[in-house]
């Protein structure tokens, strides 16, 4: 972190996904590291997600999915931002998403991706890399 001021993150569960062990791990991990985590719940639309976002006034936006539907529910989320003018927020994205959707998930505006297995601490690493408070 840059400056005094807390890293504020929303993670959130796009789409019809019903587990959110995940979400939740990675959740405490960022509150351990020192951020403020704000957690939406399960079945959430993009448009919840980025008026909660908003709302909330966070400086990421955490998304995880095991439902299949990245493709779809991620880029929405970047879209929505734009039309909000609120694309200074950092979008990251998390789950069971294959190797050869992740380039086009990038290429819509989701700055990384971690896949099962990445350690937690490599996610507070990126987050507060390229987070200015």
């Amino acid at each position: 972190m840059t400056g005094s001021k807390t890293i504020r993150v929303l993670i959130a569960k796009p789409g019809l996904d019903g587990h959110d062990r995940g979400a939740k791990v990675i959740a405490r991990a960022l509150r351990d590291s020192g951020m403020e985590v704000i957690y939406t719940g399960l079945r959430q639309t993009p448009e919840q997600i980025v008026e909660a976002a908003i709302q909330e006034d966070v400086q990421v936006i955490g998304l995880s999915i095991l439902s299949g539907a990245h493709n779809f529910l991620f880029p929405r989320v970047i879209e929505l931002l734009k039309e909000k003018n609120a694309e200074d927020i950092l979008v990251i994205g998390g789950g069971v998403i294959p190797e050869e959707d992740i380039p086009g998930l990038k290429k819509a505006g989701i700055k990384e991706i971690f896949t099962p297995g990445t350690p937690t601490s490599a996610i507070v690493e990126f987050i507060k890399n390229n987070v200015k408070v």
